[in-house]
């Protein structure tokens, strides 16, 4: 059963005056960096303030965000050429995930500077657990080149402690949490009373064979019923591969999933027994839901998402089955190494996950923290 008590201390977000925020996304895994730097903006205009959101690839918003958008949430295409750079450069200048902001854009930046009105210029980075994320957060960064030359930067780390930038969670999350009818959303996508419903949001995933081994298996016992929901694109696509190489497969449950906008998504995560998801904008949602979730972290060439994993498994105090799983499922130990799913596993992890979510609770939200880091720059 899920935990429906208030989620994150963003409902005592202060009065803060209205500002205006350019946030800029370089999309390179299309829904996690649309999907966090969406979810900042939306709710900075719930809040009142004004945002324009810069991006070079706008396209999964069609169905993410659907227009149409907010009042006061405006969102263009990169400023590559002086004439799309507007004249009234934010109050807050915003870049996510380290992108390089084009070059018209931080001359428009150096001359508000130069005039006397410099922006708070920050870099909201990457999600991590690991221990450089409390030192880096908040840091000054001075440009030593470049048409900005001799600005600062400010770095801003989301993170899982109090001493970070802490996590993104709407004001409103609660009530929805509150008022959403699981039962009513798992009839209407075909689960029935006995159903360990699935949820799949990954990439390709070294041990899924033996995880759809694991629910062909496990499909004819009567206290145990899985049933695989498939969201659209690389976890569909996987999960079709795995069943062509493996005829068995084929008798597992599966219910393919359409695209849909991220409250949708959200109320998937809430209503599954067990979520699969990858990135950080679902990471931080499947925490938010308290149900036992499973984390595909991105893959790096040189393995540094390694320690990026065991970090947020230490954090998470995650029981030893969590961990292998994880570690199985993530390509560092062998597929074979991967844990049998059962009732029982699933009842122990979601134990750590509400556990988790309750530390969560008493820190104060990413938004709160932004709001309050610009009024103290500004």
């Amino acid at each position: 059963m899920l935990d429906f008590r208030p989620l994150t201390p963003e409902a005592h977000t202060p009065v803060v005056p209205p500002r205006s925020w350019d946030i800029f996304c370089q999309v390179i895994d299309n829904f996690g960096d649309v999907g966090v730097c969406w979810r900042t903006a939306a709710e900075l205009v719930a809040l009142g303030q004004t945002v324009r959101l810069w991006m070079d690839d706008a396209s999964a918003l069609q169905w993410m965000a659907p227009a149409p958008h907010p009042a006061g949430l405006t969102v263009h295409a990169w400023p590559t050429q002086p004439g799309d750079v507007p004249t009234d450069i934010g109050d807050v200048v915003i870049e996510a995930f380290g992108c390089e902001i084009p070059t018209p854009f931080v001359q428009a930046i150096a001359a508000r500077a130069a005039a006397g009105q410099a922006p708070v210029w920050i870099n909201l980075e990457y999600l991590s657990a690991e221990d450089y994320v409390a030192r880096c957060h908040r840091l000054p960064s001075r440009l030593m080149s470049g048409p900005a030359a001799g600005l600062t930067r400010w770095f801003f780390y989301p993170g899982f402690t109090d001493y970070t930038g802490g996590l993104l969670a709407e004001q409103d999350l609660p009530a929805r949490q509150a008022t959403f009818d699981r039962t009513a959303w798992r009839t209407a996508h075909g689960l029935q009373a006995g159903n360990c419903a699935i949820s799949l949001f990954c990439y390709e995933p070294p041990a899924l064979p033996q995880l759809l081994a694991q629910l062909q298996a496990g499909a004819c016992l009567p206290d145990w019923q899985p049933r695989l929901l498939l969201t659209p694109g690389r976890a569909t696509a996987a999960v079709h591969a795995a069943m062509q190489a493996q005829a068995d497969y084929k008798s597992i449950a599966v219910h393919a999933l359409r695209a849909c906008p991220q409250p949708q998504f959200d109320e998937m995560l809430w209503a599954c027994d067990l979520n699969l998801v990858r990135g950080e904008d679902s990471l931080v949602r499947a925490l938010w839901a308290g149900q036992p979730m499973v984390w595909h972290i991105y893959p790096q060439q040189d393995n540094a998402h390694h320690a990026k994993l065991n970090a947020f498994l230490d954090w998470l105090q995650a029981p030893a089955s969590l961990r292998s799983f994880h570690h199985a499922w993530n390509g560092m130990a062998e597929p074979s190494a991967l844990p049998l799913l059962t009732p029982d596993l699933l009842r122990e992890w979601q134990v750590c996950m509400l556990a988790a979510r309750q530390r969560l609770q008493a820190q104060t939200g990413l938004i709160c923290q932004l709001l309050q880091f610009v009024a103290e720059k500004s």
